[in-house]
């Protein structure tokens, strides 16, 4: 490939072989196009200088646009230009290029973007000879952000044991280091959504919610805990009865907010309600069950940038009852999608969005409507969140374009949950803790992830 400097080189030493020939005719084509052969080697001097500046002013105006963005958001459109300027400026170290100019432009439609150009002149040398004085120079950069929207899912453990080696108490304090970094990476309001579901053996969804067609009652209906007499003297249907009072069931609204695994009553149905989001039907077991827990966790939240509300609820949790991942990662899936008491929001179609899991559990699972005593490992409840041949909830979710992030804060000397292990999108989203303190460094380290996911062009 010819450079400008040799094509340089090889016309000088052309124009001297025919200045040096004895050849009256060339010497006269010589003396006609020395000027032109001048000009055509000026020409390529200056504009390689030219697309020299051009290169290192598209360099600078991209880093300058970059800078820009960081703060583009928080000021005036006057500061937007003399802030962009600035940045340029201070970098751009052409003394060869004068009558610099510079705009920048910030929008925040579908996203926002900084729109930066740049623009200057090189004067020329030999190409001044054909009347070119100077050569134009300029670039254009776009910075764009903002157009990945997140929406996040908290499922976290409000089990028994998390009141053990001050679990909880750092549990919240790394839920809320989370939600100020979510936060801070929403540029406007639905940016970022995050839902938070407490669980236990069961999850609450709000004891107002008694009235709803997709409750289902017949669990706690059967539950003799919901009855009570109409002499509030006794205490049991034999003694209620025999002393004159009636016997009969609680009103639906002494309910307190808590549901339990969807599907069969003594058995998961053949329909796998309990590993799926679908809207509940007519069929009973497609509904919420609705069970009178003693240890029901506080309500949850749907998707929500309502930070101050978020971080209130966190504050309420505590540690009661016994484990079952599988609801609390279903129900955090759920909130994702929206059903029964959870809305999710419309979805503008100039955005991506990434919707993420994060699941917090500090034991092995327990017990579930159907399965485990509350007190040692049950590998059933574990089959209904994942099973060897790759179904259940987490496969379910995945598969629907969810990404899940598993913690196991493994205090007590347990084996490495593989339930965990499988059930998050990939190796890097699942992590072992050992000790309690540690939930807030990885907490941190999570939302560092998806606020630069969320940034990334």
């Amino acid at each position: 490939m010819t450079t400008p400097g040799s094509l340089k080189t090889r016309l000088i030493e052309t124009i001297f072989r025919f200045r040096e020939s004895g050849d009256a005719n060339i010497a006269i084509v010589f003396a006609i196009s020395a000027p032109v052969l001048i000009a055509f080697v000026g020409a390529a001097v200056d504009y390689s200088r030219a697309n020299s500046a051009r290169t290192d002013m598209q360099v600078t105006l991209d880093s300058a646009a970059m800078m820009l963005s960081k703060t583009a958001a928080s000021l005036t459109t006057a500061q937007v230009t003399t802030t962009g300027a600035s940045y340029f400026t201070g970098m751009f170290n052409r003394s060869d290029v004068s009558n610099v100019s510079v705009t920048s432009a910030y929008t925040s439609t579908s996203g926002s973007q900084i729109v930066m150009t740049a623009s200057g002149t090189v004067a020329t040398t030999l190409l001044s000879i054909l009347g070119y004085s100077t050569l134009p120079v300029s670039a254009t950069s776009t910075a764009k952000w903002g157009t990945s929207r997140l929406r996040v899912a908290l499922a976290l453990d409000n089990t028994g044991s998390m009141a053990d080696n001050g679990k909880l108490a750092a549990l919240k304090t790394a839920t809320k280091n989370l939600l100020t970094q979510l936060k801070a990476a929403a540029t406007t309001n639905g940016d970022v959504y995050v839902s938070i579901i407490p669980f236990s053996k069961d999850v609450n969804i709000g004891s107002s919610y008694y009235s709803q067609s997709y409750i289902d009652w017949t669990s706690w209906a059967s539950d003799t805990s919901n009855y009570s007499c109409s002499k509030s003297k006794y205490t049991t249907q034999t003694t209620c009865t025999s002393g004159g009072g009636t016997w009969s069931l609680n009103s639906k609204s002494t309910w307190n907010g808590c549901i339990t695994d969807r599907g069969g009553t003594s058995a998961p149905d053949s329909a796998n309600y309990d590993q799926l989001v679908s809207v509940p039907g007519s069929a009973t077991a497609s509904k919420y069950p609705a069970e009178q827990y003693d240890y029901c966790p506080v309500a949850m939240m749907g998707l929500s940038y309502d930070w101050t509300s978020l971080s209130a609820l966190i504050d309420t949790m505590v540690a009661q009852g016994s484990t079952n991942q599988p609801i609390g990662l279903v129900w955090a899936w759920q909130s994702l999608v929206g059903g029964g008491p959870l809305t999710m929001p419309t979805k503008d179609s100039s955005y991506t969005y990434t919707d993420v899991i994060i699941l917090m559990s500090d034991g092995l699972n327990t017990q579930d409507r159907w399965y485990g005593n509350g007190s040692a490992t049950s590998t059933s409840v574990d089959s209904r969140m994942y099973s060897s041949t790759g179904t259940g909830t987490c496969a379910n979710a995945k598969a629907a374009g969810v990404v899940i992030y598993t913690i196991q804060v493994n205090t007590s000397g347990d084996a490495t949950s593989t339930l965990l292990k499988n059930c998050a999108s990939s190796t890097d989203k699942f992590v072992e803790l050992k000790s309690a303190s540690q939930m807030i460094t990885t907490f941190t380290a999570i939302g560092t992830a998806l606020t630069k996911l969320r940034i990334a062009n």
